[in-house]
């Protein structure tokens, strides 16, 4: 016997705030990647969109491929992505956004070199907008440090004094 219990009423402050905090991220995320994608769109000429909806679309879906299937496609390309050092992870974003295309009506990629550079282009500019809204994983950190100075470089002038980037 299943038992179903409805809540009537209206939610607490506390439901609506871990509702809120739950569906924030996943909004920022998605704004980050249509607007990675329409960037994409106006600078590589093999992709297009033909309206608002099917950018939308196109980005929601890629997002969700990213998501299930390219977990997936990492695991079994995994020898290809050792000897490439990782560098096979592009011809699998670009496949994914190859997919898209094909799946998504308005939204057009002519070319797999097109998937190709929008897929680069996505990655890089998503990786720029998540650092500087500082949602996911990335993370960029700029510092600068003293370090010992060795007497041939303290004759050339250099204090060692210059910035240091950790990514």
């Amino acid at each position: 016997m299943v038992e179903v219990c409805f809540q009537l009423g209206t939610p607490s402050m506390d439901e609506i705030k871990s509702r809120t905090n739950r569906i924030l991220p996943f909004l920022q995320r998605w704004a980050i990647n249509m607007l990675s994608v329409l960037v994409a769109t106006h600078l590589v000429s093999g992709i297009r969109y033909d309206s608002l909806a099917s950018l939308l679309v196109a980005s929601l879906l890629l997002g969700i491929l990213h998501v299930f299937l390219r977990p997936l496609l990492m695991v079994l390309s995994l020898p290809l992505l050792v000897v490439s050092f990782w560098l096979f992870s592009f011809f699998i974003n670009a496949f994914l956004l190859y997919l898209v295309g094909a799946l998504v009506a308005g939204f057009e990629i002519t070319s797999f070199g097109a998937a190709f550079w929008g897929a680069l282009i996505i990655s890089l500019f998503s990786m720029l907008l998540n650092t500087l809204s500082d949602s996911g994983d990335t993370r960029v950190r700029i510092s600068r440090s003293r370090v010992k100075i060795k007497a041939a470089t303290a004759a050339k002038g250099d204090d060692g004094d210059g910035p240091v980037i950790d990514v």
